[in-house]
């Protein structure tokens, strides 16, 4: 499996990618609705939004803010299929596969711990 800290390592040299951060309102519904609940959701959100082979508003289909996992897939590259291809090599044009899928699911959780340390810590 891909090495998370290479992965966000690269992903710390982007701007953009950098540029996200949980809002107070994000960290709050975080926090009350609890991590595996939160798991829960980002399995389905990669699921309904990322899974299918074929996605009529690829590139569009993420919401920038609404949800902690939205902010998480715009912040580690796994909000549309083009950057899954292009940060962490997943083709376009087939279905995700079941571990591809909990490769996702995995990052987004490892960026929203790193987001719940980096906010403690402050």
């Amino acid at each position: 499996m891909r090495e998370l800290e290479q992965l966000f390592a690269r992903l710390a040299k982007s701007a953009f990618r950098g540029k996200f951060r949980l809002q107070a309102k994000d960290l709050q519904y975080l926090q009350a609705k609890g991590l595996p609940t939160i798991c829960e959701h980002a399995r389905d959100f990669v699921g309904k939004r990322l899974a299918p082979a074929l996605i009529p508003n690829d590139g569009k289909q993420t919401p920038y803010r609404g949800h902690p996992v939205f902010v998480a897939q715009h912040s580690t590259a796994c909000c549309c299929r083009g950057c899954l291809q292009k940060w962490h090599g997943i083709a376009q044009g087939r279905m995700l596969s079941a571990e591809e899928q909990n490769y996702v699911v995995e990052v987004l959780m490892h960026w929203l711990r790193r987001e719940i340390q980096r906010v403690s810590d402050a």
